[in-house]
């Protein structure tokens, strides 16, 4: 007799989302993609998330609820406080939605993204004898020490968000290869360093200049000094841009070891793998960089939607740039029980090289929706705070919805396009509470 294997209801659901709504539910989806949810199986979902749903009937199929999608075992990391550990070699760590609750995210709840190991100068926290070349397509190839960076160019201090390419690549189905994060590999830190731009002009940058390539400190798994981990760059417009920074603080302080001591490149609104770690040396180049995990399907999608599960040639996948618009709601945590009809909400949202221009929240399932008090962006590639105040008409579980747009009028689907790598994801957070009076 075969041994059947038990999965949980979030695999199920990532399997066949429909499929897992008859099964668990005994919920079909109608020809307007609602689910019918009634009788037991609206009981048996109402047991599950520990009230009555008012708004089931705008409940779309194969949803499933909120309340039981987060749900993650925490492990302790040096350093980090509440984070959720995808895997532990390479180090790679997200943080809950609740604890991203911070105007300037803290050191210990900034997400932790690695594809190779730590290196020893950053564990020690010791700069010693490191230096950062600069060379390729300039007049005057530059090495220069830490002090040296300090004292010869004039610091700057943003605010600026950096978010992996992967963040909410746990949501796609059929499921995509990679770190399973759900939505917390985002953070918006204060970072302290000297423009990339003034670098390069001390270095006599080109006009043959066309991609940066980055090299960094950080060891191959397979423990050879000689093998690089990854060195992915951007486009000669983009490490000019006067947000792009050599950062060598983080909040005030020294970078810590896992954000990249004792300097690194920040160049907000893109892929987090733009801005490389413990960087040592950033080549100047006439053509697009090909460093490890810059060709192939590495940080690429499509450039047209495939369908989901289709195989996609590499020669139609395109280099992410641009982060697309996203929200984030910090407060309620999932799962909160609200005494009282009424519930302050607020978040963040953020949308790559642009800002964002609205934000709207439901909690009937997207049949209304109410606009958020929106604040102006610190600095441009800050991340942008918001805040409302919802009334709930009764008692039972609600689901609370964020919708972000920007100011080319780009909104936040409820849900996106699917590739083979996970990437780019960017769905609109949702968040389960339950009104109890």
């Amino acid at each position: 007799m075969t041994k059947q294997r038990e999965i949980g209801i979030r695999e199920l659901y990532q399997q066949d989302p429909v499929r897992a709504d008859e099964l668990v539910f005994g919920r079909r989806a109608g020809p307007n993609r609602r689910g019918f949810l009634r009788g037991a199986g609206l009981a048996a979902m109402s047991a599950a998330v520990g009230a009555a749903i008012p708004f089931h009937r705008n409940m779309p199929a194969g949803l499933i609820p909120a309340a039981l999608a987060e749900s993650k075992d925490d492990f302790k990391l040096e350093g980090k406080d509440g984070l959720s550990v995808l895997n532990d070699r390479p180090v790679n760590a997200e943080t809950p939605a609740h604890l991203l609750d911070d105007a300037i995210t803290p050191i210990s709840r900034h997400f932790v993204r690695n594809n190779g190991l730590v290196p020893d100068r950053a564990r020690s926290m010791e700069a010693g004898d490191w230096t950062l070349t600069i060379d390729g397509e300039v007049a005057t190839p530059l090495t220069l020490t830490l002090d040296e960076i300090k004292k010869k160019f004039k610091p700057v201090t943003h605010q600026l968000q950096i978010e992996c390419g992967g963040n909410g690549r746990a949501a796609f189905n059929p499921p995509a290869k990679g770190n399973q994060w759900t939505v917390g590999a985002i953070g918006c830190s204060e970072w302290t360093g000297v423009p990339m731009r003034d670098l390069f002009k001390a270095a006599g940058i080109k006009d043959s200049a066309v991609y940066t390539g980055y090299y960094g400190e950080d060891v191959h798994l397979s423990g050879k000094p000689d093998k690089v981990v990854i060195s992915r760059g951007a486009p000669i417009a983009k490490m000019m841009e006067p947000h792009t920074l050599l950062a060598y603080q983080m909040n005030g302080q020294d970078i810590p070891f896992w954000h990249g001591f004792p300097a690194r490149i920040v160049a907000p609104g893109w892929p987090g793998s733009v801005s490389g770690k413990w960087v040592k040396r950033i080549w100047i180049r006439k053509e697009v960089h090909d460093g490890p995990k810059m060709t192939g399907t590495s940080y690429r999608v499509p450039w047209f939607p495939p369908e989901p599960g289709e195989k996609v040639e590499k020669k139609d996948w395109r280099i992410i740039e641009s982060m697309p618009v996203k929200s984030l709601i910090t407060f309620p945590e999932t799962g909160t029980t609200v005494t009282g009809k009424t519930l302050d909400v607020r978040g963040h949202a953020w949308a790559g090289d642009n800002a964002v221009k609205r934000l709207d929240l439901t909690m009937d399932f997207g049949a209304s929706w109410v606009e958020a008090k929106l604040e102006k962006p610190k600095n441009p590639y800050a991340w942008q705070h918001w805040q409302a105040e919802l009334t709930f008409p009764s008692k039972g579980y609600y689901e609370i919805w964020a919708r972000a747009t920007d100011d080319k009028g780009r909104m936040q689907p409820f849900a996106v396009t699917w590739n083979g790598k996970g990437y780019l994801n960017n769905s609109m957070h949702r968040v389960a509470v339950k009104v109890v009076v």
